[in-house]
């Protein structure tokens, strides 16, 4: 049997998979109720890495609890982590500030300043990317204005790793992790030196490499004991949320497609083609399967609003007296369009597909005397929905075309008007599957201890459990929403 920890800014979920069938045996998240995510200023987002360990721990013991098993059986552990997260630890391995988490955006200008520098077609040949809001970036912000935390800093590490080293206590990083912060260079094949130089970071901070699938690290022996787990499992995979999420989806060559609708939205393509969008507004990383000789990339397409605006109507405009299920039977009630009622759900920092800037979010077109929270709440799924659509035109102008698109049954997906309308203003198929990032995790260290002698093995027991078609008789109707929707941001972009 493998665990699987998924480390979200939402919750930490742990899963346990029999990897014979695929069978996920127990599943758990802490804590119940969405982690605090501390604001100190606008656009600011941090929490306490201390936190993450905590409810990892606090949802293993519920795991193991439930599945009442011989904790001998447990092989190994897989990491999936939210993604473009900074923590920094000193010597004695102790964090020394809150980590700067995903969806933070103070270093965006730094990231701006870095690309026009160090210069476009170098920086995009190089790393895919620009600087932008990531790691290297929020790693730069620090030295530029907490000089004492960062003379502290002893290694830099992803939200992932983090959880590794409580672990383990080896502080190790990926080629895929060192991609999503922008400090690999693809060309030279090893940490970026041009990033580095920029920003005036020595190479002493980044954690050494350690492979994707494999033997990472064995857990210490005081860690196996307070866990309940045998002192002879081992950390064999770690991959951000995204990566791990295709891969949780069988999503691993070029052309296929996995999505997630969760606190944010996310398309993400699998490439074999070593392209990059000139504007840097969807981004290009490492895949879970790269490697120097078999190129595997992930294009990547960023929704920073997504489950957080609709939890966010669901307090606010709800006060809380809506299930999201019932919000979901009011939309339903409400005509394709809302009635000219426009939701734009960018109001969770900088956005990527705005070349990082700041756009908000929007209530547009509201009639008093027509509209109601049953509008508000349809308005605010096609929004998110159709700003999945306005990124994946930019990821078509790269080549990647989705024809079909994979997610797992949950978060927004768990929405009809949400998944149908994505269906028909994509034209793609919606695929949904049993699984989820915590069991992806789980598929992920097996593959890495050995048990399978292929992925294709990998995927025993992930199954279809529904597919959404594009609907000939909404498909108009729904693209004429999203035109009009369209219309309303590009006038707020040129008004800005």
């Amino acid at each position: 049997m493998f665990l699987g920890f998924d480390i979200g800014s939402s919750s930490v979920k742990v899963s346990l998979v029999k990897a014979e069938t695929g069978e996920c045996v127990a599943t758990a998240f802490h804590p119940k109720k969405e982690m605090e995510i501390v604001a100190q200023h606008p656009g600011w987002a941090e929490q306490d890495p201390k936190m993450w360990w905590k409810y990892t721990k606090e949802a293993l013991a519920e795991v193991l609890h439930s599945a009442q098993i011989d904790a001998s059986q447990i092989k190994a552990i897989g990491i999936s982590y939210q993604m473009h997260g900074l923590v920094c630890v000193d010597a004695n391995k102790e964090v020394i500030r809150p980590a700067i988490i995903w969806c933070d955006s103070r270093a965006a200008e730094i990231g701006k300043q870095a690309f026009e520098h160090i210069g476009a077609e170098r920086c995009l040949s190089h790393m895919f990317n620009s600087p932008g809001n990531f790691t290297a970036s929020k790693l730069k912000w620090i030295k530029e204005h907490e000089p004492q935390n960062y003379e502290r800093i002893h290694k830099i590490m992803l939200p992932g790793d983090y959880i590794a080293m409580r672990l383990t206590g080896e502080i190790q990083t990926t080629i895929s992790g060192l991609s999503e912060g922008i400090l690999w260079d693809f060309k030279q094949s090893k940490v970026s030196d041009i990033v580095l130089a920029e920003y005036g970071i020595d190479s002493s901070l980044i954690a050494s490499v350690t492979d994707t699938f494999g033997i990472q690290a064995p857990i210490q022996s005081s860690v196996a004991e307070e866990l309940g787990l045998s002192k002879e499992v081992k950390v064999t995979y770690r991959a951000g949320d995204q990566p791990n999420n295709a891969l949780s989806l069988a999503v691993l060559e070029p052309g296929e497609i996995a999505t997630t609708a969760g606190t944010s939205g996310v398309v993400y393509g699998v490439s074999d083609a070593l392209q990059y969008d000139p504007k840097s507004r969807v981004n290009t990383f490492a895949h879970v399967n790269h490697s120097p000789d078999v190129v595997r990339l992930g294009v990547l397409l960023c929704i920073n609003g997504t489950g957080i605006l609709n939890s966010w109507v669901r307090r606010y405009i709800g006060q809380s007296q809506f299930s999201y299920e019932q919000m979901n039977a009011e939309a339903e009630r409400i005509p394709i369009g809302s009635s000219s009622l426009s939701v734009l759900p960018f109001g969770n920092g900088a956005e990527r597909i705005f070349e990082d800037k700041v756009v908000d979010s929007h209530f547009m077109g509201i009639d008093f005397g027509q509209h109601t929270t049953a509008h508000m709440f349809r308005a605010i799924q096609e929004g998110i929905v159709f700003s999945f659509m306005y990124g994946m035109e930019i990821m078509q102008e790269i080549g990647i075309q989705p024809h079909v698109i994979k997610a797992g049954t949950a978060n927004m997906f768990l929405s009809p008007i949400f998944r149908e309308t994505l269906a028909n203003v994509s034209g793609a198929s919606i695929e949904l599957y049993n699984t989820d990032g915590s069991i992806g995790a789980a598929r992920g260290a097996a593959v890495g201890y050995g048990y399978y002698a292929s992925f294709n093995e990998a995927f025993v027991g992930l199954h279809q459990t529904m597919c959404v078609k594009p609907n000939l008789y909404k498909v108009q109707e729904t693209k004429e929403a999203y035109e009009k929707w369209k219309q309303n941001l590009l006038q707020i972009i040129i008004n800005q």
